[in-house]
């Protein structure tokens, strides 16, 4: 377990000892900051100050959720510029200044020209029709909400904001730290520590790899003087002064924003009965700390380990943070499924539960589907949750979407009952519970899984694989 550090905020960067970025690395004092690690290499030569930098993630968390925004205006040029493109000059359209919550960036360019697509899952995406690869997912989800109102297919109650945006979170900033630099580019001869990155770098290969996987998890770089509280309201923008760390006025998207899965891990911790967002940067802390102890050498078989036990409890806590969400939107499209079937037995309009409806079943699936790109062989816990999810949301007449035609649309087939259905949802949580030991969002289950199945209508189709 990472080392203990304060949780107060700190003095900030600019008034503690401005000179501290001069030190020598076998001088450094632990931080409880993720931010100005001295530079190591001893033959470097350039203007840099520190060898800290991930720019890069933190603006393809901004390019995220700047096309979150995009989706319901249905102009999939403008969604594949912020997808694809290259532009410095993109907007931020999200996060944006809100009251007093000001943001320093207002471009792209000023975090880095990056992309999302060059970052994609390319694997296939079985729990999505089609057969179609991570990338392929994402261009056929563009053309869908471009044709449905506002990102919203009533028809098929697909909410494609809500899809996009979970799927992204999970196939580019899950994936790209968990199955690229928390994996592979730990081994001794990718990236090695007493090299640069490359030429020129401030930084070691390690510690560019470490700093990078940091950046994809979206934390501000004070989280850990932060309560998780402190963090969910900075990603709100409900608290500038918890985000505002170094008193400038401004919040700096590189440093002192929460994005993506940083921002769920608190939503749940926030609640007292986990602590995955601390546990993850506080392992990074730990993680960076070694690297800078290491002094630009080449790390050995023991330090790699204990490198590679840190990135272990970076991925494990993740993936509980994303198997909480998973849980979460199973229990929401569950009730909203018992309002659904309330008022369609009053004679309702059934309308506004059914857009809820819709915009829950996409975070579930958004995220059902981020969970199994994490480069573990899930087997046939992914087959049962793509089995009990579905490719869609069960519909009015008790159909589902089945698959994709050579034309692209939909092909939909009979399917369960909505009783049936509705244990599908619990069955989903169950299935968190036991092969992920979700906490955060669990209650008590009063009644046995084998009860719940024969009151919402008996064996599903899904239990028979």
């Amino acid at each position: 377990m990472f080392i203990k550090r304060f949780t107060a905020k700190a003095v900030p960067l600019t008034v503690v000892l401005t000179s501290a970025i001069l030190i020598s690395s076998a001088s450094f004092a632990r931080s409880n900051v993720y931010a100005d690690f001295p530079i190591t290499l001893k033959d470097y030569s350039g203007s840099a100050t520190t060898s800290t930098s991930y720019k890069g993630q933190m603006a393809r968390h901004a390019l995220e959720s700047s096309l979150k925004k995009l989706i319901s205006k249905g102009d999939v040029s403008a969604m594949q510029s912020y997808y694809s493109g290259g532009s410095a000059d993109r907007v931020i359209i999200a996060p944006a200044t809100k009251g007093d919550f000001v943001i320093m960036q207002s471009t792209i360019g000023e975090l880095s020209s990056k992309n999302l697509s060059g970052k994609t899952y390319k694997g296939l995406i079985p729990g999505w029709p089609g057969n179609m690869t991570g990338p392929e997912v994402v261009a056929f989800m563009f053309e869908k909400a471009a044709d449905a109102e506002a990102g919203y297919d009533a028809a098929h109650a697909y909410d494609y904001t809500q899809l996009v945006s979970k799927f992204l979170m999970g196939a580019v900033m899950y994936n790209q730290a968990v199955d690229n630099y928390l994996d592979e580019k730990l081994e001794a001869d990718t990236k090695p520590n007493n090299k640069p990155y490359k030429d020129g770098a401030a930084y070691t290969g390690k510690e560019h790899v470490w700093d990078e996987a940091f950046g994809y998890f979206g934390a501000p770089s004070h989280t850990l003087t932060l309560s998780a509280q402190d963090v969910y309201n900075i990603a709100k923008q409900k608290d500038v002064t918890a985000a505002d760390y170094n008193y400038d006025g401004k919040v700096d998207l590189y440093k002192e924003m929460a994005f993506g899965h940083a921002y769920y891990a608190s939503s749940f911790d926030k609640g007292g009965k986990t602590t995955y967002l601390h546990d993850i940067v506080g392992a990074y802390m730990d993680g960076r700390d070694m690297l800078v102890e290491a002094d630009a050498n080449a790390l050995s078989d023991s330090q790699r380990d204990q490198l590679k036990a840190y990135a272990k409890i970076i991925k494990t806590n993740w993936e509980k943070v994303i198997a909480e969400a998973v849980f979460k939107y199973a229990g929401e499209t569950y009730e909203d499924m018992v309002k659904i079937e309330a008022i369609l037995e009053s004679n309702g309009d059934v309308a506004r539960a059914w857009r809820n409806y819709a915009k829950h079943w996409g975070e579930l699936k958004g995220f059902a589907l981020a969970l199994q790109v994490g480069g573990k062989d899930m087997g046939a816990v992914s087959v049962r949750l793509n089995r009990l999810i579905g490719h869609s949301p069960l519909l009015l007449g008790n159909t589902q979407v089945t698959g994709v035609d050579s034309n692209g649309e939909y092909i939909q087939s009979n399917s369960e009952s909505w009783g049936g259905y509705m244990a599908h949802m619990l069955k989903v949580q169950n299935l968190m519970v036991d092969e992920f030991a979700v906490v955060a969002k669990s209650h008590d289950q009063t009644a046995g899984l084998a009860e719940l199945v024969k009151t919402l209508g008996g064996k599903s189709s899904a239990e028979n694989d």
